[in-house]
């Protein structure tokens, strides 16, 4: 099993950010705009009330004279130690709304006095590209985004989607990707040490008393002024609002007149956004492993929760069926409640991993989970958790490893510190305190025997966080978009089928593309049917039929 492309198109973390849905849409406007049916379009992308729900506006189609400097840079691409890859780095402004001249707020219909760029405070953005191989007409860059949030577009265009794409794909477009503020090799969020890390990730997740919650609650009050500490220059302005207008800026950078996009997991819901700002500049979007920015924080964790769950009982059905079984050879239930007993027994005492480490059931859940993402990890899952259950949990440690994205070194990287840094800025947290978590108990436990208690309290993060929310539940519709392509996975643990439905409902110009099957996301995952009729739309521009079901 290639478990570094697991990790790549991974869209959840589960300690950090309560498994990407402690907020996952945003809106990058304040209540009291949503509040006014009329408002103008602004340059910061309003919300108005609609129909009975909060519909994301797009902003003006003229670029404010404010903007222009940075859609009118230049690029100096150069080589970047990957064979066949350029890279440069292009400017945004930190803040738009000092660019444009407005507060957030929809007034002054995106005009109001554009300050100096001088005395506006800029980020860089780092962007690789690899250009089209031919045969064939180029037909522009296809930008790619692998999810997270917080996930590496350059790392995973390096590693993967510039060589692993369909050739013919590659051949008629530039492949490119940007990391997103705050990520990888743009202005990184950084927010504890490696070594502050290992403990953080270690804290118990289902606390059985109230010591333990407030262990817990300190974990994240720490964790999240260590962000505010190390990274506070950026983290009120690393919104999907923000990184989906430095698509924009980098679209006109590359010389093209519309966006060709194809996001999986929460790259679905960055291409959601932007097409929602910048509807006229939509050419393909691909919205694969679908997320649905209308659900609020508290909805998207409890789904999410029944997403792992099915997850599970796939693999558990799958492993009772087989000799090497560590859950048993009954029925999927035993098989959840055997695991069940083994988070229980670890919870008393972490089991050896190494000579310096335990593995405790914080790190076990999340190996499992980590699994859950693609059934051709299942072998190794079956296998790692034998060894967990005879006393040597390394192996399963090391599926939570790659999962946080820890080296062999101990060193992690900034996904598990970007990816609250947005989450918690996209939507209001899920609850306020423990007391709020405590009601919900029952029904995450509903959701999910197996992982319902833990990911309840995962969701408990973004209450601590330093910053207020600037995003909400909103609607996305697009209108006057070209045809886009929602792709779902009916048994995705992390993006659960329903919220693709939700997304292709809401976007005008949508068709919805259902694969039947396992694992997180589907292009490129093994079946023809889904390969062919997202190839055929980026190469022809001809979306699926809706309705569409592939095997």
């Amino acid at each position: 099993m290639d478990t570094s492309r697991l990790l790549r198109t991974t869209g959840t973390v589960l300690a950090v950010a309560g498994l990407l849905i402690s907020g996952c849409s945003s809106s990058g406007s304040t209540p009291s705009a949503s509040a006014t049916p009329n408002a103008s379009a602004s340059p910061s992308g309003d919300i108005v009330a609609g129909g009975g729900a909060s519909v994301l506006r797009p902003l003006a189609a003229e670029i404010p004279a404010g903007l222009k400097p940075y859609y009118e840079q230049k690029v100096s691409w150069r080589a970047c130690g990957v064979p066949g890859f350029e890279c440069a780095t292009i400017r945004a402004p930190l803040d738009y709304d000092a660019v444009d001249g407005t507060n957030g707020q929809g007034g002054a219909n995106g005009q109001g006095g554009s300050r100096a760029r001088a005395a506006v405070e800029e980020v860089e953005l780092a962007v690789s590209r690899k250009k089209a191989t031919g045969p064939g007409k180029r037909l522009g860059s296809l930008l790619v985004n692998p999810g997270g949030p917080g996930g590496s577009a350059i790392g995973y265009l390096q590693s993967y989607a510039a060589i692993g794409y369909p050739a013919p794909v590659r051949a008629q477009y530039d492949m490119v990707a940007v990391d997103p503020r705050g990520v990888a090799r743009s202005e990184p969020v950084r927010c504890l040490s490696d070594a502050e890390m290992d403990a953080y990730t270690v804290v118990d997740q289902t606390p059985d008393d109230q010591r333990e919650v407030d262990r817990l609650v300190t974990a994240y009050r720490t964790f999240a002024q260590g962000c505010q500490k190390r990274s506070g220059r950026v983290l009120s302005h690393v919104s999907t609002i923000d990184s989906a207008r430095d698509m924009d800026v980098l679209r006109a950078v590359l010389g093209d007149e519309k966006l060709t996009f194809v996001g999986a997991s929460y790259g679905t819901f960055l291409g959601a956004t932007y097409a929602g700002l910048y509807p006229g500049r939509v050419g393909r979007l691909v919205l694969d492993g679908a997320m649905d920015p209308s659900l609020s924080a508290l909805r998207m964790n409890r789904d999410q929760t029944a997403g792992f769950q099915t997850a599970f009982r796939a693999f558990a059905d799958d492993c009772v069926d087989r000799d090497d079984c560590p859950l048993g050879t009954g029925s999927a239930e035993e098989a959840g409640e055997k695991l069940q007993g083994f988070f229980r027994k670890l919870d008393a005492q972490p089991a050896r991993a190494g000579q310096k480490r335990e593995l405790t059931e914080s790190l076990a859940t999340t190996g499992v989970i980590a699994a859950m993402y693609d059934e051709g990890a299942w072998q190794q899952l079956r296998a790692a958790l034998r060894s967990a259950m005879d006393g040597d949990g390394s192996p399963l440690l090391r599926l939570a490893d790659l999962y946080y994205e820890r080296d062999a070194n101990g060193s992690y990287a900034n996904l598990m510190f970007a990816n609250p840094a947005v989450n918690c800025l996209d939507l209001p947290p899920a609850f306020r305190g423990p007391d709020d978590v405590r009601r919900e108990l029952p029904s995450f436990r509903e959701a999910s025997p197996v992982f319902g208690t833990g990911l309840a309290w995962a969701a408990l993060n973004c209450s601590y966080w330093p910053v207020e929310p600037t995003g909400r539940p909103v609607r996305i519709e697009a209108k006057g978009a070209a045809p886009i392509v929602v792709v779902g996975t009916t048994r995705d643990p992390a993006t659960p089928y329903v919220w693709a439905q939700g997304l292709a409902g809401q976007l005008e110009s949508a068709s919805l593309l259902t694969y039947d099957g396992d694992g997180h996301t589907a292009y490129g995952r093994g079946s023809d049917c889904v390969d062919t009729a997202i190839n055929t739309y980026l190469l022809e521009g001809k979306a699926p039929k809706g309705g569409t079901k592939c095997r």
